[in-house]
């Protein structure tokens, strides 16, 4: 069954490559051609996307001649040295021009992604995921989805962004960290609840935080999340805050991810572990993450960790859903359950009926970082935290077996956007076993 489900995939991604092989690509920094993708009118333009790319275009006019250096430069080499990269990039960014012109060209391109990976995004500026901007028109064309599910691209784009994080890791990168218009200023204190967080140092000019990630990953007082009745394992909580984005029950071990309503295919999010017949049948509940929601997640029950590994996968990658998703891609969460980078820890109850339990937090664009602070054969106490998301988008899935769910305490809305689910916090009640 698993070989005739890869085979359909595997037939209709070579059926998209073939239709856009029939367009000849353009070469690394002249204008590429348009395909033929129409863009609906009324899809035309986004003012908060459009200020964003202005503003992008805007410090790439005022480079000039540069040279990228390092995972950049390794991309400008593979789009110059590799045919069919150079017509997957040249035609998303000319199928995403029918929207926006500001990046018109792979040069533009190039040079944006060597600007934003050498700065901390800045809250003064307001447009706080700079490389989801770059992106977000390209991620909803035919050849853009083809390209960052394009393994070549998506390794390159990864490297990339793991530069970024070094960066973002090192003290460089507290310049934006401030109380006068920077991530500690009175205006992000509001829009960030940052009251309800730790401040290392308060008196310190960067609040005593030592990078832009260690801000990101700020603690919260532990008072404001009391581990919901932590001497009842039959009261299984949340894992991270949150919106609710889908509750799923009789998952498959094989589903169709790719398709409009997102099924769960437990094989794939599972990245083919041995443990996945164990869960067919069973529940999935998904949850989003906003920016700025506490990015730290924590055990949902007491166990034993049987299994943690990180899974490498795709980083900007979306579903075709008949709209333009304008928060780059966090509409296609479902489907990225199964295919982007996402961390994997499977912990085991004493309690037969709660069985094995799956965390699953998953980077959506950006830096698309997950960690865990946990190792195989740790014994878990529910509300321990296990993790954390570095800067960027982020989706967690938490999965159990058939039977070990009597009920769940919410409920997401029908056809509900990314953030507009009920609200959870983590150690709050999420459900009860039977």
């Amino acid at each position: 069954m698993i070989k005739s489900v890869f085979h359909v995939w595997i037939v209709a991604v070579a059926t998209l490559a073939a239709h856009l092989l029939i367009v000849p690509p353009s070469v690394l920094g002249k204008e590429p051609i348009a395909s033929e993708a129409i863009v609906k009118a009324s899809d035309a333009s986004h003012p908060r996307i459009a200020a964003g790319l202005k503003k992008l275009r805007e410090k790439v006019n005022k480079l000039g001649d540069v040279k990228y250096g390092g995972a950049v430069q390794k991309f400008a080499d593979l789009i110059e040295s590799d045919g069919v990269v150079r017509m997957y990039v040249n035609e998303m960014i000319a199928d995403a021009a029918v929207r926006d012109k500001s990046i018109d060209s792979p040069e533009v391109m190039l040079k944006a992604l060597h600007l934003i990976i050498q700065e901390a995004p800045s809250f003064a500026e307001g447009d706080y995921f700079p490389m989801s901007t770059l992106f977000v028109y390209m991620m909803d064309t035919p050849a853009g989805r083809a390209a960052f599910a394009y393994p070549k691209i998506n390794d390159a784009l990864r490297a990339i962004l793991k530069q970024w994080c070094a960066f973002l890791d090192s003290r460089e990168s507290l310049s934006v960290i401030n109380k006068k218009d920077g991530w500690l200023s009175p205006k992000a204190f509001q829009v960030n609840a940052l009251d309800d967080c730790i401040i290392p140092n308060p008196s310190d000019p960067h609040g005593g935080f030592l990078s832009f990630n260690d801000f990101f990953h700020r603690k919260i007082k532990p008072e404001l999340r009391p581990i919901a009745a932590p001497d009842d394992p039959k009261i299984i909580i949340s894992a991270n805050d949150g919106a609710v984005y889908a509750v799923a029950s009789d998952v498959k071990l094989i589903d169709a991810f790719w398709i409009k309503n997102q099924k769960y295919s437990l094989y794939d999010m599972l990245d083919g572990s041995p443990f996945s017949d164990r869960f067919v049948g069973g529940h999935v509940i998904q949850s989003f993450l906003s920016g700025n929601d506490y990015h730290r997640y924590h055990a949902p029950i007491d166990g034993t960790v049987k299994d943690v590994r990180i899974v490498d996968g795709l980083m900007f990658s979306e579903l075709d859903l008949g709209v333009f998703d304008t928060t780059s891609g966090t509409l296609s969460q479902g489907y990225q359950a199964s295919v982007n980078t996402r961390g994997l820890l499977f912990i085991e109850s004493e309690d037969p009926k709660i069985g094995l339990v799956v965390m699953i937090p998953i980077g959506i664009t950006e830096v698309s970082s997950v960690s865990f602070s946990v190792k195989k054969g740790d014994k878990l106490k529910k509300g321990q935290e296990v993790g954390y998301f570095s800067y960027g988008g982020s989706s967690m899935c938490l999965v159990f077996q058939p039977g070990a769910i009597k009920r769940f305490n919410v409920t997401p809305s029908a056809d509900v956007e990314a953030g507009d689910g009920p609200k959870i916090r983590v150690n709050q009640e999420l459900a009860i076993a039977n």
